[in-house]
């Protein structure tokens, strides 16, 4: 069965995720990857205000490619989250909700998701084209001159992930691949 969420996404929605479960996001989601997430990072150590209100937010580490007639954006398949594991704790602690991306994360990542009750989403890597047809538009919030990289809101509907690691720190990354491993005998 799939879960459809309407956003901002909601503590009561968070806990009734499980790893494994599969979503359709509807509502307003931020972007940003490595580089935007450097520049919030160190703002954050310096003590400054972030230029962005993350409290409540889902992020999706994406840089997407230019828009075709027609699409608010071209195609924007997720980015290897574990490049974002250094600065997702802290931002965790103020207030971001959630991330979208693909692959594992460090068990820090996963300490601050049980922590605050959040939630990590992946998407498909390869299905970018897909992606970007749920995406209806988007806004460039902060740090423009990074291009792809820049802090942007989406608007999205029916964006397809699934809950990689829920707010029990259940992570479908340990539990799924036994299932699939066979005997050596």
């Amino acid at each position: 069965m799939t879960k459809r969420i309407t956003l901002p996404i909601r503590d009561e929605d968070i806990k009734d995720l499980r790893a494994g479960d599969n979503v359709l996001l509807t509502g307003s989601i931020i972007t940003g990857r490595d580089a935007a997430h450097k520049r919030l990072y160190e703002l954050m150590q310096q003590g400054g205000e972030l230029p962005v209100d993350i409290k409540g937010e889902l992020i999706y580490y994406v840089g997407p490619a230019p828009a075709k007639p027609g699409y608010a954006v071209g195609p924007a398949g997720p980015t290897s989250s574990y490049r974002m594991d250094k600065y997702a704790p802290a931002l965790m602690d103020l207030g971001l909700k959630g991330m979208i991306g693909k692959g594992a994360r460090s068990q820090e990542v996963i300490d601050a998701i049980v922590r605050n009750q959040g939630v990590y989403f992946v998407a498909i890597g390869g299905a970018a084209a897909l992606i970007a047809k749920s995406i209806k538009s988007e806004e460039i919030l902060c740090y423009e001159d990074l291009g792809t990289e820049a802090v942007r809101r989406y608007e999205v509907e029916n964006f397809p992930c699934i809950v990689a690691i829920d707010a029990l720190g259940n992570n479908v990354y340990e539990t799924e691949p036994p299932k699939y491993q066979t005997s050596s005998k």
